[in-house]
Parts: C-alpha cells; sequence; structure tokens
C-alpha cells in the first residue's frame, strides 16, 4: 500500500483575505482562491495552504506553558533578521519572549506561532 500524500495544510483564521495576503507574500506562493471565507495559496510540488474562516476565532497563546498551540510550521531562512521584519512588514509580529538563540517566534496576522530559522541549521 502506497503512503497518502500531504496536498493541503488548513489553518483556522477570522480573517482568510488577511491571512492569505500575509502568507502569499511572505512564502511567494500563488493565491488559487480568495473569499471571505476561504483562501487557498499553492505551493511547490502541488502542496496548498488553505485558510478557513472561524468568526469566534482564538489563536493560540505564546508563550504556551500548556502546548495548546497544536503545530506550527518551521522556515528555513537565508537571513533569518530579514525575514522577521519582512514578517511585521506584512502584518504580522514577533513578540519579546523568544525560547532560544537558533530560531525567531513569529506570529501570523491570525496569531498563529510559527518559527524563522537559519536554513544552514537544516
Amino acid at each position: 500500500m502506497t503512503a497518502p500524500t500531504l496536498k493541503m495544510i488548513t489553518l483556522d483564521c477570522p480573517d482568510p483575505r488577511v491571512s492569505g495576503a500575509f502568507w502569499s507574500e511572505l512564502l511567494g506562493w500563488d493565491v488559487a482562491a480568495m473569499e471571505d471565507d476561504y483562501a487557498m495559496l499553492a505551493g511547490p510540488g502541488g502542496i496548498a495552504l488553505g485558510l478557513g474562516k472561524v468568526a469566534d476565532h482564538e489563536p493560540p497563546g505564546w508563550p504556551n506553558e500548556r502546548g495548546s498551540k497544536q503545530f506550527h510550521f518551521d522556515l528555513a531562512c537565508e537571513d533569518v533578521e530579514a525575514a522577521a521584519a519582512r514578517v511585521t512588514e506584512l502584518g504580522g509580529s514577533v513578540p519579546d519572549d523568544q525560547p532560544g538563540e537558533t530560531w525567531t517566534v513569529a506570529l501570523d496576522p491570525a496569531g498563529h506561532p510559527f518559527c524563522l530559522t537559519a536554513a544552514a541549521n537544516w
């Protein structure tokens, strides 16, 4: 039996247009669909990122002692500081509370945490 292939990751968010624009610009992915309730981005190798509207969306907290952030992306970056600046330019943020020195935690506009790490570390 052949293993399943991951084709899309979907994040809940309060505004798919805002989150879709943020992730499209940050990752350089094409917008496949952009609506009030849903957005989809097309990435390399046929993988997609979906963003679905949840009216009462509550972002995971950071720092998160309980582990309720659920999951996060790790993004390999040639220049972590430049990537962090781009995150804030696109409407995300970089919290003051950081867990270490080899990566930087950032938040997308809906509050989802993700990590920026030096590509050389991969």
